[in-house]
């Protein structure tokens, strides 16, 4: 397995020249870049196949591997809205995302399908964003790039089997899984959710967790929580995953880039090798 880091994990701001070559002097394989709001650093929606293309040449000069694509933009453009035109907005984001991704050579997108609340139920948050997602499959088998979809604290996909239903429901190869390891603490047991979707698992997010906190507060440094990382560790190793073990990981307060090379460390622990 590959050791990767996303872009929320630096200080915000930071010119990707700098974060790539921090990324490498820290020991990572890949980084996680996000399709970010405008006027953010990197990938945007108004960023051109040209600018792109800069943005992957800069990558393999620091020896960083580009695997993955993400982005919060998603949360304000559910593709679950009741409103018709703030769904076309979400899939004009996940449209971007494969667009990026296909110039990059990156074979997997992230994206959160949509979210329950008072205004938006569950079944129909199931309905809408299954229905945008079948538009999007077209577009991510043309531009053979798979979308992953991650579990969030949305209030939606709450168990294996129904991600399981969801994604084998959209009947393509290009649509499964992003598992988020530390988000799936507060209501289950990430080894069994690997064992149980399987080979559906396309990219891997880690972050750890303590439940007993029952907040947004609980998240901690990796190796500080309750995860069962080595359970972990061979539930992947049993489904076959070779990909991307990607941090996504809070900052210290203090000398927050200290996170990116702790995190590093910590993820060799957790991928069975020895902390350098």
């Amino acid at each position: 397995m590959l050791k990767g880091v996303n872009q929320w994990c630096f200080p915000e701001g930071m010119p990707l020249q700098q974060l790539f070559s921090i990324s490498r002097e820290a020991g990572y394989d890949a980084v996680e870049l996000n399709v970010n709001p405008l006027g953010g650093v990197g990938l945007t929606m108004e960023t051109t196949a040209t600018e792109a293309e800069e943005i992957g040449r800069m990558a393999k000069e620091f020896g960083i591997q580009l695997r993955s694509l993400s982005t919060s933009l998603l949360w304000h453009t559910p593709l679950s809205s009741a409103d018709a035109s703030v769904r076309e907005q979400g899939r004009r984001v996940v449209e971007k995302q494969l667009e990026i991704a296909e110039l990059l050579g990156i074979d997997t997108v992230l994206i959160v399908p949509g979210a329950v609340n008072e205004e938006t139920s569950y079944d129909d948050c199931y309905n809408r964003s299954c229905g945008e997602l079948a538009l999007l499959v077209k577009e991510a088998e043309r531009r053979r790039v798979r979308i992953g979809i991650e579990n969030v604290w949305n209030k939606f996909l709450l168990s294996p089997l129904e991600m399981r239903a969801y994604v084998d429901d959209l009947q393509s190869s290009y649509v499964g899984v992003y598992f988020d390891v530390g988000n799936i603490l507060h209501n289950g047991y990430p080894q069994q959710w690997i064992k149980i979707l399987g080979s559906r698992i396309f990219k891997v997010h880690v972050k750890d967790y303590r439940p007993s906190v029952g907040t947004g507060n609980g998240f901690v440094p990796l190796l500080s929580g309750d995860v069962n990382w080595t359970a972990v560790r061979s539930a992947l190793e049993d489904i076959g995953y070779t990909d991307t073990v990607t941090a996504e990981v809070g900052l210290y307060a203090e000398s927050p880039l200290q996170t990116v090379y702790d995190t590093s460390r910590h993820l060799d622990i957790i991928l069975g090798g020895a902390a350098r």
